[in-house]
């Protein structure tokens, strides 16, 4: 089982990561038994006297410790801080963590709804996911957790905070947050709640303007997307489509293989490389595509990761889309999960994965083609209080049915609520402007 992750853990409280799972069972065996051969030849060089210190470090351990240690929790401590020492996505997962991993990917699941890591001892929020109790609290990308109720996180394993948000559905937990903006920590009470995940949301802007929001990649995710374009296309033809991954951490590899290929009918997806020769992958897209004209933009910001970053990287490749927002968060590794019996696994770093043109998105991320912040737009009434057709014995226009060329309420509240997105709009437009033939005179003769 291979993951693109971005944390070392999954959980059913906290998603500790985004987990990109394709399908290749096969390969995680194969993998394993390629790094045994690795391993084999690696023993012959083995650093004897760091493997006496670990044997002697684990016996006053066992001697002098103010309480008697259990061998095996000793051991997988040992692992545990392995793995943790590699990088910051590589762990081990206890029989809890790799069933929640599982189910994550599913869709499905307990607590509160976010995306978290770790840095500098504290607990980093990657993004808050959509329509959970941790959004609806208010929750933000880049918010820093340092207490869960009363208790400082500086220092504690990422798998210990989790464990802490975890909890009974129903029940409540206070974080501490630090904020950019903010003179000083506030807290926020979220209700734990079960989390079910809709991968894909769709709606027309307006008429003809698709939105298609995609907070997270799942197995579904590729065959909803297309679904929900040709629930818009019934109702009109579609003359531009956004493609909203902002704040969406990722999820299964083959789902965003197959939402690349929904606007792409030819070349690469992505393409992966490492150590092992089953880690080295490629990607490309097939003609089976359910948009492959249609305008496109692409929302992204620091908090579209991994799997966002592999379908932003192909669509800007191929100048399918125009990539709107902020920087990407940079997520560039792939992480294969390896089973170790009694329900227990590793996940570990094996390669990185790379765009079609060779770019790799790790900790660059992906940079927007149009660098659009995150705003609020305040309109300002400058119109004159009198128009011609206000005079007393205007002439009338003739043209009766010509559309009246004011904002509509629907588009000054999209301008209001989401400045991004409507400033995506506005270029989907300007694109079908430019496309539409020049209108011919009535003087030709």
């Amino acid at each position: 089982m291979k993951l693109y992750g971005r944390t070392p853990l999954a959980t059913a409280t906290a998603i500790t990561a985004l987990s990109l799972l394709p399908y290749f069972g096969p390969l995680a065996q194969q993998a394993s038994t390629e790094s045994s051969a690795v391993a084999e030849t690696a023993e012959k060089t083995l650093p004897l006297e760091e493997l006496r210190m670990f044997a002697d470090v684990f016996d006053r351990i066992k001697q002098a410790y103010v309480e008697p240690v259990d061998d095996r929790q000793l051991l997988e401590d040992a692992i545990r801080g392995m793995l943790a020492g590699l990088d910051p996505h590589s762990a081990y997962l206890e029989p809890e963590a790799f069933e929640s991993l599982q189910v994550h990917t599913r869709g499905e699941f307990g607590g509160l709804g976010i995306e978290v890591g770790q840095e500098d001892g504290f607990i980093r929020v990657i993004a808050p996911i959509d329509d959970t109790p941790a959004q609806r609290a208010g929750v933000r990308a880049g918010d820093l957790i340092i207490k869960l109720d009363d208790m400082p996180v500086q220092g504690m394993d990422l798998s210990q905070a989790v464990d802490l948000m975890r909890g009974e559905v129903g029940t409540a937990i206070r974080l501490t947050i630090l904020r950019d903006g903010e003179d000083k920590p506030f807290e926020l009470k979220i209700v734990r709640d079960v989390i079910k995940v809709t991968s894909v949301r769709h709606e027309l802007l307006e008429p003809g303007y698709g939105y298609l929001r995609v907070s997270q990649f799942q197995a579904h995710t590729g065959e909803d997307l297309v679904k929900a374009i040709a629930e818009m296309q019934r109702v009109a033809p579609l003359q531009g489509l956004v493609l909203d991954l902002r704040n969406n951490p990722g999820g299964v590899l083959q789902a965003a293989v197959e939402v690349s290929n929904a606007f792409l009918d030819s070349g690469l997806i992505v393409y992966t490389e490492g150590r092992l020769p089953n880690s080295e992958l490629r990607f490309n897209a097939n003609t089976q595509t359910a948009a492959a004209n249609t305008p496109l933009v692409v929302l992204i910001n620091g908090g579209s990761a991994s799997a966002s970053e592999i379908v932003a990287g192909a669509l800007q490749d191929h100048k399918r889309a125009i990539i709107m927002g902020t920087d990407s968060f940079g997520k560039g590794s792939v992480q294969t999960v390896l089973p170790l019996g009694g329900e227990r696994a590793i996940k570990l770093t094996t390669a990185r994965y790379y765009t079609p043109g060779g770019r790799s998105i790790q900790a660059q991320g992906i940079k927007p083609d149009l660098r659009v912040d995150e705003g609020k737009l305040t309109g300002i009434r400058t119109e004159v209080g009198v128009k011609e057709r206000n005079l007393a014995g205007h002439l009338e226009n003739g043209d009766a049915d010509k559309a009246n060329s004011e904002q509509s309420p629907r588009s000054r509240d999209l301008a209001e609520r989401d400045y991004q997105l409507y400033e995506a709009l506005n270029l989907l437009k300007a694109m079908h402007i430019l496309k539409r033939e020049p209108v011919k005179t009535g003087s030709e003769g």
